[in-house]
């Protein structure tokens, strides 16, 4: 018997140990993780900001809006008409024949007596087909019959009525039955009654379903919620996707700086792994999966805190948007894609760490020497290429937003090349930071040791201070944008925008009835109703009226003279609108102005910025004290060209307020006469709303209206917020890249140290470091929005034209420009200057 001994059969396996290896590799990516995650700290913190930040800004650019439906309900097709007539019941006729069900909605508009404000007495179904997004039931009951109806709460507190209180209403007494809204706007005040309770419509709508026809078959005044849409220069979807496209582009940036930094700290781990046998893939898959994993971290992070912050946010969102947003009313697909997003994010911006790790040798990884930074030198010419592209596109868009003459028309207001403008002005910017980087090194040769060290290590590892001063630029960028936008228009004088009034002013206007038996006409021409007899107040008490009601408000009251003249002109595209008044010694002294402060030949006083030097301005003299439409004074013989304007800062700067007044000289000189229709109430503090409720129901029995501060804001308010946001965005990328850029040089330091270098060169180091990379960011960012706005001003003349940015916001520039580095600076010199804790050797983390 013969023994045979086989030979021991040979397991296949892969030479790179297959996904065994792999699954090894990742789950010691994850240990890593877990184990130094303090190390990654900063990046987990950017991204789970970044998400939220998105998640919340993408939600309030979807629901700061009106709805899409506004106005139509469930409808898809709406049509409304100034009157209801025979005509109109034709063409509702016709609607029903085609489509089937059409709910009417119909409205009269009435003032609330003693306000400006009005509301309307609306007829609608509150169980109607489609319209019943557009009412909701706060307390109380829906009107089921033609005696009662139901208000608003607006209308509620204006008129101190409640729920089982007779109300005279269209005519009508009608008992108050419930309190209603407007889901979808809470500034819709109005009386709901039952159909058929409004006997002369101002207004009435048609709700209905028209899935097959084309509105041009309809009729010429058919809307959609896509037509409304499609007006609109930019939807809120796609501001969403822009935020969007920004929060992921800034993880991408910094996070590059962050994964290169943990690379290099790995690398004697990373040094161990492959004299073990692990190939290249296995290292990249190390870096890599660490990148994943910190990124689904952070998403899942970012979408709780994103949550969270939403719905703590979203109740005053509610209240400045004016309409209901149900709780999770969020932009799903940007959500989702924004966690994906950031993930990718992450795993790319490891990817490229991967890399360059491989290209280590082994001795030289387990010694935990880096390689030195490869000197890339890159060429500008590709993000000049982008900025001028950029500047083009947007040179067209304002064209087109302003229906230039000789510009094509696309019926899309330019929409697609200004968001592709912007789109292109982002990559120009980061494609230029290195080359600025390169370029401050060059310029501080000749500065002190520790400066030019800074200087040069930030060429040197621009790989890293390259992406950071991207992100900053881009965190720069957008509220520069904001802020000269703003300043542009704010800065129009002849149109004057901003709040009408300051908070502790009111003015009360004259409501002086129409003659007895007067007969009021409806938008068709036709009659509505022949005026009982009211005897109309003299202007004696009148005056007696206003002064008793800013003695119930212990109230300094100032009359205002409105004379039998105005101003006409144009500007930066815009005509001349507001009234102006009579500048008496009264109105003068109430707000400390002195004879002796004014020019004798002055013929106009205003707070208008910029007035005195605006040229074309003509006093019209014989306009009733009207503004219009422009003309010149050689058009006319009663206007004085160019008149004598001097600024008087003390001057109220409320749109209603009287900013600009014509001065007594001016009045005897050109014959003018003035009468008193106006009176401006002025207190020491703020008046509340019981003070103006107050002075509504007063002012509702003795011929008078009173209009109280609005809800406009000033471009000091828009300005400064933008301000602010940059400079927190700019600070936030600044305080997690200096300390990974410094990082990089850190055994240049050590060398340093050892040499004998005090802590104020360390000090020095890390203040200009972080000084450059913020005055650098900021003005690239300034650059990029001027780039901006000059492109897309320089074809819009209705917006003014490059003539619009003559008006700087130069404090507020100043403050991102300088205030923001040396802020940084300072912040870097305090926190630096500890010695290393280890000098003679590399330390090990």
């Amino acid at each position: 018997m013969t023994t045979t001994m086989h030979g021991l059969i040979a397991e296949s396996r892969p030479a790179d140990g297959g996904v065994p290896a792999r699954r090894a590799v990742i789950r010691w990516a994850w240990r890593l993780f877990r184990r130094e995650w303090r190390q990654q700290f900063l990046i987990l913190a950017l991204i789970t900001i970044a998400v939220a930040a998105t998640i919340v800004g993408s939600a309030t650019a979807k629901n700061d809006p009106q709805p899409a439906n506004f106005g139509f309900g469930t409808a898809m097709d709406a049509v409304s008409f100034t009157t209801y007539d025979a005509h109109t019941a034709a063409i509702i006729a016709t609607l029903e024949h085609r489509f089937g069900r059409v709910e009417l909605i119909e409205n009269e508009t009435q003032s609330i007596p003693g306000s400006i404000k009005t509301y309307q007495i609306r007829a609608q179904n509150p169980h109607g087909p489609f319209g019943g997004p557009m009412l909701s039931l706060l307390s109380g009951r829906y009107p089921s019959s033609a005696d009662q109806v139901a208000v608003t709460s607006g209308i509620s507190s204006a008129l101190h009525l409640r729920v089982g209180v007779t109300w005279l209403v269209g005519g009508v007494k009608r008992q108050v039955v419930g309190i209603v809204e407007n889901p979808q706007s809470f500034l819709d005040e109005f009386a709901l009654v039952i159909p058929g309770q409004v006997k002369n419509p101002t207004e009435v709508t048609a709700l209905f379903d028209a899935p097959a026809a084309s509105l041009s078959s309809i009729g010429n005044h058919v809307q959609t919620p896509a037509t409304v849409a499609r007006s609109k220069l930019l939807n809120p979807e796609t501001i969403s996707l822009a935020a969007l496209a920004l929060g992921m582009l800034l993880i991408a940036l910094v996070s590059v700086g962050g994964f290169t930094v943990l690379a290099q700290r790995r690398l004697r781990s990373i040094g161990m792994l492959e004299s073990t046998g692990a190939t290249d893939r296995h290292v990249r898959l190390v870096i890599s999966a660490n990148g994943a994993v910190v990124g689904i971290v952070g998403a899942v992070l970012g979408f709780t805190l994103g949550l969270v912050l939403w719905l703590a946010y979203r109740p005053a969102l509610e209240q400045s948007s004016h309409h209901v947003i149900g709780a999770f009313a969020l932009p799903w697909t940007v959500v989702i894609a924004a966690m994906v997003l950031a993930v990718i994010a992450a795993f790319l911006a490891a990817s490229r760490p991967a890399r360059a790790i491989t290209k280590v040798p082994v001795v030289q990884a387990l010694s935990g020497r880096p390689a030195p930074p490869r000197q890339v030198h890159r060429s500008a010419l590709p993000g000049i290429v982008l900025l001028v592209a950029s500047f083009l596109l947007l040179g067209y868009s304002g064209a087109e937003s302003s229906g230039a003459a000789g510009a094509p028309t696309s019926g899309s207001n330019g929409a697609p090349e200004l968001l592709l403008g912007l789109a292109l002005l982002v990559p120009g910017l980061i494609l230029l930071a290195p080359f600025f980087l390169s370029l401050t090194a060059r310029l501080g040769r000749r500065a002190p040791i520790a400066i030019r060290l800074a200087l040069r290590d930030l060429a040197r590892y621009r790989a890293r201070s390259g992406s950071a001063l991207a992100a900053i630029t881009i965190g720069v960028l957008i509220p520069v944008i904001v802020m000269l936008a703003a300043a542009a228009r704010y800065g129009n004088v002849l149109d004057y925008a901003g709040p009408n009034l300051a908070p502790n002013q009111l003015v009360l206007h004259a409501n002086i009835p129409p003659p007895p038996g007067t007969i009021t006409k409806g938008p068709n021409g036709g009659q509505i109703a022949q005026l009982s007899a009211t005897q109309a107040a003299s202007p004696a008490e009148l005056a007696a009226n206003a002064s008793s009601i800013a003695n119930s408000l212990s109230a300094q009251l100032i009359p205002l003279e409105t004379p039998n003249a105005g101003l006409m002109g144009t500007h930066l595209g815009r005509q001349w609108y507001g009234a102006i008044y009579v500048a008496t010694p009264q109105l003068l002294q109430s707000f400390g102005i002195k004879p002796a402060e004014i020019n004798p030949n002055a013929d106009i006083l205003t707070s208008r910025p910029g007035l005195s030097d605006v040229s074309g301005i003509g006093l019209n003299y014989a306009s009733g004290g009207k503004y219009g439409p422009y003309q010149s004074c050689a058009a006319t013989n009663s206007c004085l060209a160019n008149p004598v304007i001097q600024e008087v800062r003390t001057l109220p700067r409320g749109t209603s307020a009287p900013n600009t007044v014509i001065t007594e000289h001016a009045m005897r000189e050109f014959h003018i006469q003035a009468t008193t229709n106006n009176w401006l109430v002025q207190v020491s503090h703020p008046f509340n709303s019981a003070q103006i409720s107050s002075a509504e129901l007063a002012a509702s029995t003795k011929q008078l209206l009173v209009e109280a501060k609005n809800d406009e804001p000033t471009s000091f308010a828009i300005i400064g917020w933008a301000t602010i946001f940059g400079v927190v965005i700019a600070l936030a990328v600044l305080g997690m890249s200096v300390g990974l850029v410094r990082s990089e040089a850190a055994s240049d330091l050590r060398t340093l140290t050892a040499a004998g270098a005090s802590s104020h060169t360390r000090r020095t180091l890390t203040a200009v470091t972080a000084g450059t990379l913020g005055f650098l960011g900021a003005f690239l960012g300034v650059v990029g929005g001027y780039i901006a706005m000059i492109g897309w001003l320089r074809s819009n003349s209705l917006n003014g034209g490059l003539a619009a940015l003559g008006n700087i916001p130069v404090a507020d520039l100043l403050l991102i420009l300088l205030g923001m580095p040396a802020f940084a600076a300072i912040v870097g010199w305090l926190f630096a200057g500890r010695e290393p804790a280890a000098m003679a050797r590399q330390p090990i983390e």
